[in-house]
């Protein structure tokens, strides 16, 4: 696999993100991620299709010499994101790969539109072909379910947060799509916050003794949710005041009683058997996020192709 000397690392670089970032809007720019972040990923996916002795298929075909033009095309409805990805993959196959890029992530996509026109030697194209369109088809259809939740509920003040329930190794990723689909993210690792859960409570004894614990481990600086199931737990970890209370499963009638006795005096999540048919109802009890796991570990990939031109 030849090296590409065209990437360099990216001038701009992640943003620090909390649940509490505000969503973008549909078609809003989305900060990309740093190249020296994306390139190991597309490295690692690239050499795993080549194996030990490359494409055998397109170097028997395909003439050393011949140059072609193809098209990413969105073959459905969606958002776009990965395209970052898609273009590394090209361009770290051969350097001489040029790229003409039609639309950018977070963008809306209709059945027929071009995504960017592809031309440079069609071997380097057709090896690299299956690499970027994984990386796009699946970040785009991460962008476009996290999309279609964040419209389903437009006008509440609710945000969309996803949860690490993310594919192993691809967590950046990921997290990016949803914020390229108009989502925030919850925290990125288990070291970005404390989040109490009931397993952590059925180990200490109780919701006071588990957050107890944790104050007397963590730095001042650490935010400190639990999660909650019943409204006596709520009264309880509100007492001890944590900064939020995950709502987990509960009804949205029960969601509104839970965000009236809060009161603002913490962060609201709700989670649990959240759909697009039922978030606009858990958005309406009052909510302040409504975090989903299938965002990211169930997306339906959004149907992109490379079409040949010539």
């Amino acid at each position: 696999m030849t090296q590409a000397t065209v990437i360099s690392p990216a001038s701009q670089h992640a943003s620090t993100f909390s649940a509490a970032a505000p969503a973008a809007a549909p078609e809003a720019a989305v900060t990309p991620l740093p190249r020296v972040m994306l390139e190991p990923l597309v490295r690692a996916a690239l050499l795993e299709d080549l194996g030990r002795a490359g494409d055998i298929t397109s170097d028997a075909i395909a003439p050393a010499g011949a140059w072609a033009t193809m098209t990413l095309t969105a073959r459905d409805h969606g958002v776009l994101a990965g395209l970052d990805l898609a273009v590394l993959a090209f361009q770290l196959i051969d350097p001489a790969i040029r790229i003409n890029i039609a639309v950018t992530d977070g963008a809306t996509l209709a059945p027929g539109q071009v995504i960017a026109t592809i031309s440079g030697p069609a071997r380097g194209m057709l090896t690299a072909e299956r690499t970027a369109l994984n990386f796009l088809g699946h970040l785009s259809g991460v962008a476009s379910v996290t999309n279609g939740i964040v419209r389903a509920i437009a006008g509440q003040k609710a945000r969309i947060v996803c949860t690490r329930k993310t594919t192993p190794g691809l967590r950046a990723v990921e997290k990016y799509a949803v914020r390229a689909g108009g989502g925030s993210n919850h925290r990125f690792g288990l070291d970005d916050a404390v989040l109490v859960k009931d397993n952590h409570i059925a180990i200490a004894g109780g919701v006071t003794e588990a957050i107890r614990r944790v104050r007397a481990s963590v730095g001042h600086m650490v935010k400190v949710e639990v999660e909650v199931d019943a409204l006596a737990q709520l009264h309880e970890a509100l007492a001890l005041g944590v900064d939020a209370v995950l709502l987990d499963n509960m009804t949205p009638e029960q969601l509104r009683e839970a965000v009236a006795i809060t009161g603002g005096r913490a962060i609201t999540e709700a989670s649990g058997r959240v759909t697009a048919a039922t978030a606009p109802a858990i958005a309406a009890a009052g909510v302040d996020l409504i975090s989903i796991g299938w965002l990211t570990h169930s997306a339906p990939v959004l149907d992109i192709g490379l079409d040949w031109q010539g």
